[in-house]
């Protein structure tokens, strides 16, 4: 009886060291399996938040007029109204704006003059037939130049000009918005794999109200009546809430 319970003992001990053996090498595995490669990005845990106005640099790319008539997932007036609207934000609120255009003396044609109208401190940095601007020593000097950490970037086309030179400086460190209706491509197709393929790499998607508010911040400010203005040029909707307020205070006024 003595020796059966001895044997049963040892056999109870070598089952424990065999299942802490196991959980020890189970534990070795995941902690190698979730350990990060040498070089891997790092995952932040800090909770989003809205970019900083003082830190940001809007890039208008190849808002070429030849490139617009292959546009077909918006239509060229909005393409055209939401960048105008980001340039004259830039001036409004003195942020730094870089265009550059591919191949603007061949058929992709010059950049609409909507930009240098409304962005005339605008720098321009030419190309040396490079499809993506990232790809451009110059136009990231330029950028580099700034001290910006956060880009703004709208382009055409969408799965090229943005999405190429955004994907290029989220590598580099930069944090990135791409205005996707300030950015046009040839199908709903190629405009929303681009989207998948920038979320996908971190990219911020948002749209020209996006910037324009969260520049603007507070109505409590100096200049409030002119955003007000520039939300007007961008969304007729509310140039019509604009209008008919106005009114109204007239018409409270001359009673």
């Amino acid at each position: 009886m003595r020796s059966l319970k001895k044997s049963r003992l040892v056999t109870s001990i070598i089952l424990a060291l065999a299942a802490g053996v196991a959980l020890g090498a189970s534990s070795y595995t995941h902690a190698q399996a979730t350990k990060p490669r040498p070089g891997a990005a790092q995952q932040s845990s800090a909770p989003p938040k809205l970019f900083d106005p003082n830190d940001i640099v809007i890039l208008l790319l190849d808002h070429q007029t030849g490139l617009f008539q292959t546009v077909k997932d918006i239509t060229i007036q909005e393409l055209r109204t939401n960048t105008a609207a980001l340039a004259k934000l830039a001036t409004l609120a003195k942020i730094p704006v870089i265009t550059t255009a591919s191949e603007p003396n061949g058929p992709n044609g010059p950049l609409m003059p909507e930009i240098r109208q409304l962005a005339p401190g605008a720098t321009y940095v030419a190309r040396k037939g490079e499809i993506s601007a990232w790809d451009n020593a110059d136009f990231v000097k330029t950028v580099r130049a700034t001290g910006k950490k956060t880009l703004i970037i709208a382009g055409v086309w969408t799965s090229v000009c943005v999405a190429f030179p955004a994907i290029q400086a989220k590598a580099d460190g930069y944090t990135v918005y791409a205005v996707i209706d300030a950015s046009g491509d040839m199908s709903l197709m190629a405009s929303q794999a681009a989207l998948d393929r920038m979320t996908q790499a971190g990219i911020i998607p948002v749209t020209t109200n996006v910037i324009v508010t969260e520049v603007q911040r507070t109505w409590a400010r100096p200049d409030a009546a002119q955003y007000a203005d520039l939300y007007g040029e961008f969304a007729p909707h509310y140039r019509a809430v604009i209008e008919s307020y106005n009114k109204a205070q007239d018409a409270a006024r001359s009673k």
